[in-house]
């Protein structure tokens, strides 16, 4: 059977641990000092893979947290998948050289479709692109703009230049509790013939359980953040069961 991954997230602003309701930075809620200390409570409760995003990075439009992502690549045992204001090669190349085992481009595949043909190009398994979508269409900038640019349009046209890895978050779902949006997830992995993890609105089990029945359809994992905080899914729980 296809793997089903669950990666829990941290998100970094201001060197802290938060999280943003709709990536809204002005509902914001600091659940950590220190991101370290919570990647190494993830992967002691079980977590294989962890999820960083630069959210000071996104805002901006090139990476910021540095220093923190190195430090946690560095000392997790499990890879690590970085997003946040990725635009340059060389903050691509950067990231790698510190230890990040996959890296997400969000905004660029909209806005600089050549930069991110080269990565494609260039790191292609390294590569994840991350669609975020409010009503079918894509955001960019930290989901402060919407695009016109259809997702699956885009899932498609990325997946003919070589992306493997499609990050796919329903904006209107995140961090609001409410469950994944599993049809256009399917939908999005159907469309494209890549690997889909989902992101946004993962809230109990149960949703997990939900999108994990679609791994031979390319729904390859689900990343978890508020409801790992909050305590209304066990992420030890959650990898015994689910896997």
């Amino acid at each position: 059977m296809s793997s089903f991954i669950i990666y829990p997230a941290i998100d970094i602003l201001g060197g802290k641990c938060v999280r943003l309701v709709q990536g809204d930075y002005n509902q914001e809620t600091v659940y950590n000092d220190s991101p370290l200390n919570v990647a190494r409570s993830w992967e002691e409760q079980g977590g294989k893979y962890i999820h960083l995003v630069d959210l000071d990075g996104a805002k901006v439009g090139h990476p910021v947290n540095d220093a923190i992502i190195g430090e946690i690549a560095a000392k997790a045992n499990v890879p690590v998948q970085v997003g946040g204001g990725l635009r340059t090669l060389a903050d691509v190349e950067r990231l790698l050289s510190i230890g990040v085992s996959r890296l997400i481009i969000g905004t660029a595949a909209i806005e600089d479709r050549a930069f991110t043909e080269e990565v494609l190009g260039k790191y292609g398994d390294k590569v994840a692109i991350g669609i975020d979508a409010r009503n079918g269409y894509v955001a960019t900038r930290g989901w402060l703009e919407t695009s016109e640019v259809q997702a699956e349009i885009l899932a498609k046209e990325l997946a003919s230049k070589g992306a493997e890895t499609l990050i796919f978050t329903d904006i209107s779902r995140d961090g609001m509790m409410q469950g994944p949006n599993v049809e256009a997830i399917v939908s999005l992995a159907n469309a494209s013939g890549r690997t889909v993890i989902a992101s946004g609105g993962v809230t109990k089990l149960d949703d997990l359980k939900a999108l994990s029945k679609h791994r031979l359809d390319g729904v390859g994992g689900a990343i978890v953040g508020k409801a790992l905080y909050t305590g209304s899914i066990n992420l030890s729980e959650a990898v015994n069961v689910i896997g």
